[in-house]
């Protein structure tokens, strides 16, 4: 899958480039259709220590799923954000099982009443 990262008010170092595609090649196995996805890391200016935000967007055939966190680290906020988009997968994988099936029911009875 082709990610592409935007590093926003500093320069991301090769050690997290590798990190965040490494874990998002993982989402792949949950489902092989994603198209693409951007990552964009944020650092925030406020006093807090989770200063530091990773937003994730997979474009899926039939959509787009996204997901957003701020953690004290980059790592932390990427991890959170890519369970956050594997759920989303399953639930968007069983949505289109869903519809298919009903797709196919309706073929289905359709083509039994033809007879």
């Amino acid at each position: 899958m082709k990610i592409g990262v935007q590093s926003i008010h500093f320069s991301a170092d090769s050690k997290l480039l590798d990190f965040i595609q490494k874990k998002a090649n993982k989402l792949d196995q949950f489902f092989d259709q994603i198209i693409s996805g951007e990552v964009y890391l944020k650092l925030e200016n406020v006093e807090d220590e989770a200063n530091k935000i990773s937003e994730i967007k997979l474009i899926v055939p039939g959509g787009t799923l996204f997901a957003k966190e701020q953690c004290k680290s980059f790592e932390e906020a990427t991890d959170l954000a890519i369970e956050s988009l594997r759920k989303q997968i399953t639930k968007h994988k069983d949505k289109t099982r869903a519809k298919l099936s009903e797709h196919k029911a309706i073929l289905s009875e359709s083509e039994a009443t033809d007879y």
